[in-house]
C-alpha cells in the first residue's frame, strides 16, 4: 500500500466527521460547523501534503493533531451510526500514522533547506484556528466567523509569499483577532484573541521574516581559460582548446 494512500487516512476521518456534523450537528450551530469543518479539513489536507511532498516531521505531528481534534467531536456529538463510523475512521487514521510505510517516508532530522520552525508553527496555528474557535462556541457570532475564516487566508498569503503576507501574519490578522475577541466576550472570542497574540509573538521572530524574504546575493561570473577547462566540457560545447568554436 502506498504511503500517500495511508497518509490520507486523517483526511478521510476529517471528511467523515464533517459529514456527521451535517447529519446531526448536536450542540453546534451552522456557523460552528463551518469553522470546525474548515479547520479540520485544512489541518488534515496540509498534513497529507506535508507527509507526501515535504516529508516533514511537522506534517506527521499535524496529522496526529487533526486526529485528536476528531476525538473532541466524538465527545461532544450524539452517538449514532455516523458517530460509530467516525470513531472507526479516527482509530484507523491514528494507527496508519504509526505504520512504517508512513514513518519511513518522514525525515528523521529537520531539512537543512527547509523553513525555520517558527515559520512553520505560525502557519499551522493559523490553519487550526477555525477549529479552535468553532469548537469552543456552540453559537459563534459574526466576529468569531470572520476571525476564524480569515486565519487560513492569512496563512496562505504568507506561505505563498503573496505581497503583504508577512504583515498579514505579523499585524493584520493578530490585530483583527484581538479586536474581534474584545467585541465577543464569550469563549470563542477569548480563544481568538489568544490565538492572535500567539501568532504575533511567533511571527515577529526574525526567522519568520527570513523565511518570507530569503537573503539574496548577487552572483558573478569569472572567465575560465580554455586550457583549464575539462576536454569533455569543451567537446560538449563544440569549442576548441583555444576558445574558438569548432
Amino acid at each position: 500500500m502506498s504511503s500517500s494512500l495511508v497518509a490520507a487516512s486523517p483526511l478521510a476521518a476529517a471528511i467523515v466527521w464533517s459529514i456527521a456534523l451535517l447529519v446531526d450537528p448536536g450542540p453546534y450551530e451552522p456557523a460552528s460547523i463551518l469553522l470546525i469543518g474548515v479547520g479540520l479539513l485544512g489541518m488534515a489536507t496540509v498534513s497529507l501534503v506535508g507527509i507526501v511532498v515535504a516529508r516533514g516531521r511537522w506534517a506527521l505531528r499535524l496529522g496526529l493533531v487533526a486526529v485528536a481534534a476528531t476525538l473532541v467531536l466524538a465527545i461532544t456529538r450524539p452517538i449514532d451510526v455516523f458517530w460509530v463510523i467516525g470513531l472507526v475512521a479516527t482509530a484507523l487514521a491514528t494507527t496508519s500514522l504509526f505504520l512504517p510505510v508512513v514513518t519511513s517516508n518522514v525525515r528523521k532530522l529537520p531539512s537543512a533547506s527547509g523553513p525555520p520552525p517558527r515559520a512553520i508553527l505560525t502557519v499551522l496555528v493559523l490553519i487550526g484556528a477555525p477549529f479552535l474557535i468553532g469548537v469552543t462556541s456552540a453559537s459563534p457570532n459574526w466576529t468569531d466567523v470572520v476571525a476564524g475564516l480569515s486565519a487560513p487566508v492569512s496563512a496562505f498569503g504568507y506561505a505563498r509569499v503573496i505581497p503583504g503576507g508577512l504583515w498579514s501574519v505579523r499585524i493584520i490578522w493578530p490585530a483583527l483577532a484581538v479586536v474581534l475577541g474584545i467585541v465577543d466576550p464569550g469563549p470563542a472570542g477569548a480563544v481568538g484573541a489568544a490565538l492572535g497574540v500567539t501568532v504575533a509573538v511567533l511571527a515577529w521572530h526574525p526567522s519568520v521574516k527570513t523565511a518570507y524574504h530569503p537573503p539574496r546575493e548577487m552572483g558573478s561570473t569569472f572567465p575560465i581559460p580554455p586550457e583549464l577547462t575539462p576536454p569533455e566540457v569543451l567537446d560538449a560545447a563544440q569549442i576548441e582548446d583555444r576558445g574558438q568554436t569548432k
